[in-house]
């Protein structure tokens, strides 16, 4: 027992000084994810084959109805619906998306995450064979979305459209428990994000295919 204790030391000593190297970095991480955060969609918006707006909010489905009707894409697809919703009742919510919804609007019921809009949205777009797309979701969750639609669309030009929701505060945002909360999740969910994508690759795509069909039967 003795002649483990040196080693067990040295492993203390170690794990000491590498946390908070390991915190730093983290922290550093997080401002910079937050400062690149975009506060505003690009204006004039670009044009693209095909719009898709990740639900989560009101103010995307807005976004993205807004988008088609200005022509900024062909049709729109709104993914992540919930299995109750129709496109009757989009219109009774706002009559003014009657005539869009009758023409060019397609629902997915399929995702519960941004790991299966990513793939209903892949899917829509192979379906309808586009080559830009306008991705409409909020700002914060823009770079996760970016990072699962790319792995699942290479060729396909992403172009974002970020809503910035009203409630969400990037200005002395750590003071604001709500947003510092909502902000540190996502940097969480986007560095987990990160590592997938890194395992995926090293794994020659095999762990894509069991996270599909782990999706595909929860």
């Amino acid at each position: 027992m003795s002649r483990r204790r040196p080693g067990l030391r040295r492993a203390g000593l170690a794990a000491a000084l590498l946390l908070p190297l390991l915190a730093a970095g983290w922290a550093a991480g997080l401002v910079h994810f937050v400062s690149s955060l975009p506060r505003q969609p690009p204006s004039p918006p670009p044009a693209s084959d095909g719009i898709v707006v990740l639900t989560g909010g009101a103010a995307r489905i807005e976004a993205g109805f807004a988008l088609l009707h200005a022509g900024k894409g062909r049709r729109l697809f709104i993914s992540g619906v919930h299995p109750g919703l129709r496109k009757a009742t989009l219109s009774a919510v706002d009559p003014g998306y009657a005539a869009l919804l009758a023409c060019c609007v397609d629902l997915g019921f399929t995702a519960a995450d941004t790991f299966g809009n990513a793939i209903e949205t892949a899917a829509w777009v192979r379906g309808h064979n586009y080559r830009s797309l306008l991705v409409v979701t909020a700002n914060y969750h823009m770079p996760r979305a970016l990072i699962e639609l790319k792995r699942r669309l290479p060729g396909v030009l992403l172009r974002p459209y970020p809503v910035v929701p009203d409630q969400l505060k990037l200005d002395h945002w750590w003071i604001w428990r709500g947003s510092a909360s909502l902000l540190v999740q996502e940097y969480d969910k986007y560095l987990l994000a990160l590592v997938i994508v890194r395992l995926d690759q090293a794994s020659g795509g095999r762990l894509e295919h069991w996270l599909a069909d782990r999706e595909g039967t929860s």
